[in-house]
């Protein structure tokens, strides 16, 4: 897959591309859908397969701060989309003149001049443009016009439920780590790269891999029964905490703290994958550091137990299997 970084760094596509367009947050089994039968249809036109998606999202660039809590950040949405039929993630700046840019406008600047688009698979309910007056119909118009197919994939239904990022997110919120995964299709999880701390976690025998996750909003909070890849190809399991460290120091900056169980080596600098399993509980203003200390003593506990069940479970399967 090429990462092509803005509209001014693509090649001419001489023969065209078929696309789709979005924010691809999480890029849950809906998301994978639409990349599916867009791969089907390169393969039938044997065209380039194009998925182009904005940085910041959209909502990020009119709301800051206010925005919505992403799913993932910009290198793991690269990382995912590695690992799908896309031959082309085209990430274009959504700046001012998107913001300001007409439906029109964009289907002719964009779509048409930019990237010769031959065929259009996006989600029913796809709106862009100024005021979001761009809609399905439109594109369909304009198709006829320009000589491009629009093809809508209808809404993924999982149990009855439209998968969206939002359910997702919301999933996330209420601590339904199960569902989250049902609808992503993966267990929910935050890669980062382990950077030093304070270093308190030593000095109360709970030793942390920090990892900066570089936004004031995310989706999970609290304390979880995690594993850890990207370490020597294993996974470790162990227990996290998801916050703004209010008993420490109360940051505005939010810090994923991982205590790895059984575990004594350096891995400053690792880029690490945190694998989010179970919530044990929100996070918690403690007195003192002896209580965040009893309590911490109570969550690993309680991940152990989860681990353990998990294990068991999984060596029941194998003997009826």
């Amino acid at each position: 897959m090429r990462l092509i970084r803005g509209l001014s760094q693509l090649e001419p596509l001489k023969n065209g591309c078929v696309l789709t367009i979005g924010n691809f947050d999480g890029l849950h089994l809906g998301h994978q859908s639409v990349i599916k039968k867009l791969a089907e249809r390169g393969r039938l036109l044997d065209l380039p397969v194009v998925a182009m998606t904005f940085e910041p999202q959209p909502l990020e660039y009119f709301l800051g701060e206010n925005a919505p809590s992403r799913l993932m950040c910009l290198r793991e949405k690269v990382i995912r989309f590695s690992k799908l039929p896309v031959d082309d993630l085209l990430i274009v700046r959504f700046n001012q003149y998107f913001a300001d840019c007409d439906a029109e406008q964009f289907i002719e600047d964009v779509l048409v001049n930019k990237l010769n688009i031959k065929h259009l698979v996006v989600g029913d309910d796809f709106h862009f443009g100024k005021a979001r007056r761009g809609t399905m119909p439109m594109l369909k118009d304009k198709g006829h016009v320009f000589g491009f197919n629009v093809e809508g994939t209808g809404s993924y239904l999982l149990n009855g439920l439209r998968v969206s990022s939002t359910l997702i997110r919301d999933a996330l919120g209420d601590g339904d780590l199960a569902l989250a995964e049902t609808m992503l299709g993966c267990c929910y999880s935050v890669c980062g790269r382990v950077a030093h701390g304070d270093k308190r976690g030593r000095t109360i025998g709970y030793p942390t891999a920090n990892i900066q996750m570089f936004r004031k909003n995310t989706p999970v909070n609290g304390v979880f029964a995690v594993t850890m890849t990207g370490i020597d190809g294993r996974e470790f399991e162990g227990v996290a905490n998801v916050g703004t460290r209010p008993t420490v120091d109360g940051s505005s900056k939010v810090i994923l703290e991982a205590h790895l169980f059984d575990f004594n080596r350096e891995i400053y600098g690792c880029y690490v994958e945190v694998h989010f399993k179970h919530k044990i509980r929100n996070e918690i203003r403690f007195q003192s550091l002896d209580e965040l200390k009893v309590q911490i003593v109570k969550d690993v506990a309680e991940a152990k137990k989860f681990f353990a069940s998990q294990s068991a479970d999984a060596n029941a399967l194998k003997e009826h299997g």
